[in-house]
């Protein structure tokens, strides 16, 4: 008879937000998997809790070679408890790849809810919540988080990120270039804590603020994208959506039928934006390239 496979939620700052049933579960798995021992020493003695099983660590650096000594055990009867240094295992933080080797051998997988990070900003930040989208860590280069953002420019619904905070101004700079500056935005700031922050305005001031400096773990919502009427887009706004998307990867065929189908136009309309604008393009760098030349006298 397999095991069970226990992902449990842990305090994001106050730990008394710790729900009894971590507690129970603390002190009667086989085998507890922790991101951190140290962080789980001083879990359990906060909670007055003396584990009876074996503690094992369970971090980015050993991920991919103990999930089969896991799985293992997990095989042979034994009840293991996943747990990480806050939150939720496996959002943002290791234990997908538990979970995917425990469902494929068809071992059951339980959870003990918990406080979450990403919830607990979406709710506070005063931001529509009836649909969002987590977008967890963004890229670290510069580059390749602008690439990241113009894949969801577009997006209607409610973005969160977490975000390390030196590097917190220069993607509150990116979002405010590629989502714009007014579009509205919430940086959480030590969730629970002592020195709970939560900092509301548009993009552009909250990048102000940011670089002066901020501490401390950052979770940020950004307000998804203004629903437009496709008849009142322009071709100049057309094209730009087309490029953002060929930017991110899309061929321009499909960026035109996403385009298009996202507004509510013909493919054809689009399309016609877009060769219009090609064809300026041609046109400009036709006339720039004459108006160089030296004028040469019949």
């Amino acid at each position: 008879m397999t095991g069970t496979l226990v992902l449990a939620g842990t305090p994001i700052g106050d730990i008394t937000d710790a729900p009894p049933r971590l507690a129970a579960e603390l002190a009667g798995a086989d085998v507890i998997a922790a991101e951190d021992t140290r962080r789980l020493r001083r879990l359990t003695q906060a909670l007055g809790v003396q584990p009876k099983g074996r503690v094992v660590s369970y971090f980015e650096g050993n991920e991919a070679a103990r999930t089969p000594e896991l799985v293992e055990a997990l095989l042979g009867g034994s009840r293991v408890l996943l747990v990480t240094d806050a939150g939720m295992p496996s959002v943002s933080d290791p234990g997908y790849r538990l979970v995917a080797a425990a469902v494929e051998k068809d071992i059951k997988v339980t959870a003990v809810p918990g406080p979450s990070a990403v919830l607990t900003a979406l709710a506070l930040s005063g931001l529509p919540v009836d649909r969002f989208c987590f977008e967890g860590f963004l890229p670290r280069k510069a580059g390749e988080r602008l690439s990241r953002l113009r894949e969801v420019a577009e997006e209607r619904r409610t973005l969160v990120y977490f975000e390390a905070p030196h590097r917190l101004d220069d993607t509150l700079a990116a979002m405010s270039e590629v989502f714009g500056t007014d579009r509205r935005a919430a940086v959480c700031r030590e969730l629970t804590k002592t020195y709970e922050e939560i900092k509301r305005g548009p993009l552009a001031e909250l990048a102000e603020w940011a670089a002066e400096g901020v501490r401390g773990e950052i979770t940020v919502v950004v307000e998804g994208a203004p629903e437009k009427d496709g008849g009142e887009l322009g071709a100049e706004e057309l094209v730009r959506r087309v490029r953002v998307r060929e930017e991110a990867g899309e061929r321009r065929k499909e960026a035109i039928a996403a385009v298009a189908a996202e507004v509510g136009l013909p493919k054809r309309e689009v399309f016609d934006a877009v060769v219009a604008a090609k064809n300026a393009e041609k046109s400009a760098g036709a006339g720039s390239a004459t108006g160089s030349a030296t004028p040469v006298t019949p």
